[in-house]
C-alpha cells in the first residue's frame, strides 16, 4: 500500500460522492482521480484499466460540459431517462468492445487478467457514458462492475483500491437512490428506475 494509492483512493471517493450528490464539482475532482489511477494501473500492468483512465479523462470533460448545461435551480444536474432501446444498444457495444479489447490484450501484451480487465473497462465506459448523459441507470451498471473490480484488485494486491471499490458499491447504491429521486415526476422508461 503506497501513500500515492491512498491519495488516489481518497480523491476518487470524493469524486463519486460528489457525483451521487449530482454536483458538477465531481468532474474536476474526477479528472485528478483518473490521472492518479492511470499511473497506478501502469505500474500494476493493468493496461486496459490504464486505457480506461485516459478515456475517462476525455469523458470527464464531455460530462462536465453536459452537466453545466443541465443544472436545476439548486445547482444540481437534472436527471434524464434512458430509453430501453438505447440501453440495449450501449450494452451490445460494450460487449463487442470487451471481446475486441480482451483479444488484443491477450494476444499482443503481457497484460494481467486481459479478458476480465477488458470487460470491466468496456462496461465502465458504458457506465461513464450514461453518467455523462445524466442517466440514473448508470448506477446499476456501476454496482455490477465495481463488484468485479473488488475481486480483481484483491487478486492484484491493490488493497486500498479494493476497499475503495467496495466503498464505490455503497456510494453507487446511494447515488441510485438520490438520482431516482431526482427524476421527480418525470415520465421514465422502466429500465431507468
Amino acid at each position: 500500500m503506497s501513500p500515492f494509492e491512498v491519495f488516489a483512493a481518497l480523491v476518487s471517493a470524493a469524486g463519486v460522492w460528489l457525483t451521487a450528490r449530482r454536483s458538477p464539482w465531481c468532474w474536476p475532482v474526477g479528472l485528478v482521480s483518473v490521472l492518479a489511477y492511470a499511473w497506478i494501473f501502469v505500474d500494476a500492468r493493468l493496461y486496459s484499466d490504464t486505457l480506461l483512465q485516459a478515456i475517462f479523462a476525455v469523458l470527464i470533460l464531455y460530462g462536465w460540459h453536459r452537466w453545466l448545461r443541465n443544472l436545476d435551480g439548486s445547482g444540481h444536474v437534472r436527471i434524464a431517462a434512458l430509453p430501453v432501446r438505447d440501453a440495449a444498444l450501449h450494452l451490445a457495444i460494450g460487449t463487442a468492445a470487451a471481446l475486441a479489447l480482451g483479444y488484443g490484450m491477450h494476444r499482443y501484451t503481457d497484460a494481467s487478467l486481459p479478458w476480465l480487465d477488458a470487460a470491466l473497462t468496456a462496461f465502465s465506459l458504458v457506465a461513464q457514458w450514461w453518467q455523462a448523459r445524466r442517466h440514473a441507470a448508470a448506477w446499476w451498471l456501476w454496482i455490477v462492475v465495481d463488484v468485479f473490480y473488488v475481486g480483481e484488485y484483491v487478486y492484484k494486491s491493490l488493497p486500498v483500491t479494493a476497499v475503495l471499490y467496495a466503498g464505490f458499491i455503497v456510494l453507487a447504491a446511494m447515488g441510485l437512490k438520490a438520482w431516482r429521486g431526482g427524476l421527480d415526476g418525470q415520465q421514465s422508461p422502466r429500465f431507468s428506475d
